[in-house]
């Protein structure tokens, strides 16, 4: 079985790739299943109903999924290619501190649509990663630890969310090179523990393979703390924008992830997770 669970459509303002383009691409790569997890990111997009409020990007103003037409979309499209692909509804929920309240009305809304949600860390304090606007003016140290503090107390204060997404993503917009693992290990301890004690997973992002980074996403340390502390809910997704990414090195993640000792992988029914054996 294969399961892509992390994919943006045209329904992400950073995409394009239409719904049924996702679908009949899935089932032409053999994929059995695929999870659709537009983006969220309250702080710096605000909903369609308000595109004056928005920052523009490439000339198009960067909003957050236009829920009353996506979850219709999504329901259509698992209904249409249900002979052949399993489609799940989810969300890529960026959060950050002072926007926990956005997402708890949000999932009071919406959560009955949804299978899966992702929470990331795409800014603090509304300052971008991938524009450098968040690194600017600080140290390596400084927006390590700055993002790190800041996902404890996300994940310290809100739970409304499957697994968490590509944990130490800051590598991917770190100027500065890999920082290493050892130095911020208390506080991801911290933030795995916490993931563990309420029931909640993390993902491997293959995105990092695209990136050029040296390691998965999370590294292979994170990866092994979660297993020592008692963590089985790891689900794998491309983090999909274009029909090249999708489905990308999900076989190999499973390899990487057996060879770390573990003996199950997920995907979701209902926000509640679904075990799958590694070499199934």
């Amino acid at each position: 079985m294969l399961a892509d669970y992390h994919l943006h459509t045209e329904f992400s303002d950073d995409s394009v790739y239409a719904v049924d383009d996702v679908c009949r691409d899935a089932i032409r790569l053999n994929l059995n299943e695929i999870c659709i997890t537009d983006h969220v990111d309250y702080g710096i997009k605000p909903d369609v109903d308000h595109p004056e409020l928005a920052p523009i990007v490439e000339g198009e103003p960067a909003l957050n999924v236009d829920y009353e037409r996506y979850f219709p979309a999504l329901a259509e499209a698992r209904d249409r290619y249900a002979t052949d692909l399993t489609l799940k509804r989810g969300l890529e929920l960026g959060v950050q501190r002072h926007t926990i309240p956005r997402y708890e009305q949000l999932l009071e809304r919406w959560s009955g649509e949804m299978d899966f949600a992702i929470l990331s860390v795409h800014q603090v304090d509304d300052a971008e990663f991938w524009t450098g606007d968040f690194q600017r003016g600080r140290t390596q140290r400084e927006y390590n630890d700055a993002y790190y503090n800041e996902l404890l107390e996300v994940v310290s204060h809100y739970s409304g969310y499957s697994v968490l997404g590509h944990l130490d993503l800051i590598k991917r917009y770190d100027p500065a090179g890999i920082y290493p693992f050892e130095k911020n290990r208390d506080v991801i301890a911290e933030i795995l523990t916490r993931v563990f004690a309420d029931g909640k997973g993390i993902e491997v992002n293959t995105s990092s393979f695209r990136y050029g980074l040296p390691d998965l996403q999370p590294c292979t340390e994170i990866l092994a703390l979660y297993r020592d502390l008692g963590g089985t809910i790891v689900t794998i997704g491309s983090d999909s924008h274009k029909p090249e990414h999708l489905g990308s090195y999900l076989a190999l993640v499973r390899r990487r992830l057996a060879a770390l000792g573990y003996t199950s992988w997920c995907t979701f029914e209902g926000w509640e997770p679904v075990f799958h054996p590694m070499d199934a």
